[in-house]
């Protein structure tokens, strides 16, 4: 079989393109699918070479949510937004990173993206200032019970102690 005859072959293609694209990072199953289709490959097809690719280890949902998560917790999203994201995603499985973390970690992400961007005064008297920067952790994705542990501190020292 010549190099031409190879690249008509749609499962070739399928799988070539699919190696490709797991070599530059992970996907899911479902951006996988996607990208494929796209690419105008049959959905059977599409279907078998994903399933080998499961079977050998190369695509793995769960370890797609992973790093996933850990990559957006290290820019500073929260829960609710890295589960909204995965799920776009054709992932409805919560990370094992995400089960690891507690309110009392994402309420410390939550304020020290909050010095960072706003700094650390209190917004007890100040309600549009609250409500804005309120606003803003809840499009990172934090919860409201988050939010409002995140608004009270007005030192990081109190959360970190020497660590910050």
């Amino acid at each position: 079989m010549g190099k031409d005859s190879k690249q008509d072959d749609p499962e070739y293609k399928a799988r070539s393109v699919a190696l490709r694209l797991l070599a530059r990072r992970e996907h899911s199953r479902h951006e996988l699918s996607l990208k494929l289709r796209q690419r105008r490959i049959d959905q059977n097809v599409i279907d078998l070479v994903l399933d080998d690719y499961e079977n050998e280890g190369w695509l793995n949902d769960a370890r797609f949510a992973d790093v996933y998560a850990r990559q957006r917790i290290d820019v500073g999203y929260g829960p609710v937004r890295i589960m909204a994201e995965l799920q776009q995603r054709g992932v409805n499985q919560r990370p094992e990173c995400l089960d690891g973390m507690t309110d009392s970690d994402w309420c410390r992400l939550a304020a020290k993206l909050r010095d960072k961007r706003f700094g650390l005064q209190s917004v007890a008297k100040d309600l549009p200032e609250k409500f804005r920067q309120a606003r803003f952790l809840a499009r990172r994705g934090f919860s409201s019970a988050q939010i409002e542990m995140a608004l009270n501190i007005t030192d990081l020292d109190e959360i970190w102690g020497s660590e910050a």
